[in-house]
């Protein structure tokens, strides 16, 4: 390791400006991915609703009426 002041002093002091223009950003940017998450995890999930329901129409169609046994008189 090349000895450098860097390595042995803190860098100057950061304004409380660009501080905050930091947090900002970083902070945006966890909030957009989060969004972006959200919105990928919703349209999977309303995909996957969709599917289901759709296969529970083709199951729960009607099916041939089975005809009834004539009741016999005794």
């Amino acid at each position: 390791m090349t000895a450098t002041k860097d390595v042995f002093f803190k860098p100057g002091k950061v304004s409380a400006r660009e501080k905050a223009e930091t947090t900002d950003h970083t902070a945006r940017a966890i909030i957009d991915a989060e969004s972006v998450a959200r919105d990928k995890k919703t349209e999977r999930l309303k995909q996957a609703r969709l599917a289901k329901e759709a296969e529970e129409t083709v199951e729960d169609a009607p099916k041939a009426a089975k005809p009834r046994k004539a009741a016999s008189k005794k």
